[in-house]
């Protein structure tokens, strides 16, 4: 079955809204007028609406019969701290924000799946729309699960999905087991004694320790994790000194960590401290972590990838879904919704053409060609799961 009719029907409209969601980008906990627009809009298509679920979050509950089954679908809102350098007509109008990730189109795809299945109600049980604030890092899926997510709205199974630049319009990617990393942030605060620059013999130089902790830490992922098991540790900002001529009381490195394993990420924080502590303590100084875990790595059910990946190849061919694509080293908070409910998370072709720059880049723009296969994807979904 190809792109559900009805839905292509739905593409103009859809263009609009997320043409509308684009130009007026929000920042994670702040998505009020993103959350108003998708909270209209369900209430139009005669979804009862939700609000406030993880602070700005938007869940949409629709029951078509009498069964018990129910079934997630998963969208992001917010936006990023980025200034967009398109100059498009529906560029940002926000200076320093932009969506950079297409999260305007997630929604919107998911948006159109609710309307179509509002319409047709082609299904025998109950559908929860769950609009997310906050994915950019902030902790909005584990704020929305804290907030008694499933406890309010159950889910058999759940399902979301992310657009991939480089990826062909009409792809699909699915993944079974680890398909995105965990991720962790980390501070590494170093105190020594300051002193002249001119006499460091007097002090203890936090800048030297910083250079020598950063190096060492490499030896974590080195020697200390399988080398069948991939992580990454990237030491990414070192803040001393204000003067040329004072050697500075105190240095701070940052970064972040990421792994495919909760036990390896757990491995890692533990040895970072280590690390830092002795190689601190070598130069007479003192060396604090503040090591936070905020992403858990995204795992995806053996038995609903294959089942996504099925619905997928309903839509474009068996031919056009790739069922074994790389690990992806980035993370996505979806992970969270993922421990507490079996699901898939599946990534959606947003075009390898002129223009198909990467996410988190000034000159992105989701590809609104790609709508109609997102919100049809959530459609069959939900009709294959839920058949009467």
């Amino acid at each position: 079955m190809p792109v559900v009719t009805r839905i292509a029907a739905l593409h103009d409209q859809m263009t609009a809204w997320r043409r509308d969601i684009h130009a007026h980008p929000e920042l994670g906990f702040q998505e009020q007028r993103t959350s108003d627009l998708v909270a209209a809009k369900l209430a139009e298509f005669g979804v009862e609406v939700h609000r406030g679920v993880g602070k700005t979050g938007v869940v949409g509950v629709l029951r078509s019969g009498n069964s018990k089954r129910r079934i997630g679908l998963r969208a992001d809102m917010d936006a990023l701290p980025i200034k967009e350098a398109n100059s498009f007509a529906h560029r940002s109008t926000h200076a320093g924000r932009m969506h950079a990730c297409g999260h305007d189109g997630h929604t919107t795809m998911l948006l159109g799946a609710a309307k179509y299945l509002a319409e047709t109600r082609a299904f025998d049980g109950t559908v929860q729309f769950i609009f997310q604030p906050a994915e950019e890092g902030l902790g909005g899926a584990k704020a929305m699960v804290d907030d008694g997510l499933f406890k309010r709205f159950p889910c058999d199974a759940i399902f979301g999905m992310h657009n991939r630049p480089g990826m062909p319009l009409g792809k699909f990617a699915v993944r079974s087991g680890p398909m995105m990393a965990g991720g962790a942030f980390f501070d590494i605060d170093i105190e020594g004694r300051g002193s002249h620059g001119a006499r460091p013999e007097a002090g203890v130089d936090t800048v030297l320790v910083a250079a020598h902790v950063t190096a060492a830490l490499q030896s974590i992922v080195a020697r200390n994790v399988r080398p069948v098991d991939t992580a990454v540790l990237s030491v990414t900002q070192i803040h001393a000194g204000d003067a040329y001529n004072v050697i500075p009381q105190t240095a701070r490195l940052s970064g972040t960590v990421r792994a495919f394993s909760s036990d390896v990420m757990t491995l890692i924080g533990s040895n970072m401290a280590r690390v830092a502590e002795g190689v601190a303590a070598g130069f007479g100084a003192t060396a604090k972590t503040d090591y936070r875990p905020i992403f858990a790595p995204l795992v995806n059910n053996p038995q609903e990838a294959d089942f996504a990946a099925s619905v997928c190849s309903e839509i474009v061919g068996a031919g056009s879904v790739r069922r074994d694509p790389a690990l992806i080293m980035a993370s996505e908070d979806f992970s969270f919704m993922l421990d507490a409910v079996p699901g898939c998370y599946i990534n959606i072709g947003n075009g390898d053409g002129e223009g198909a720059c990467e996410v988190h880049n000034p000159s992105y723009d989701f590809n609104d060609a790609a709508l109609p296969y997102g919100a049809s994807f959530f459609a069959r979904v939900v009709e294959r799961r839920l058949a009467p």
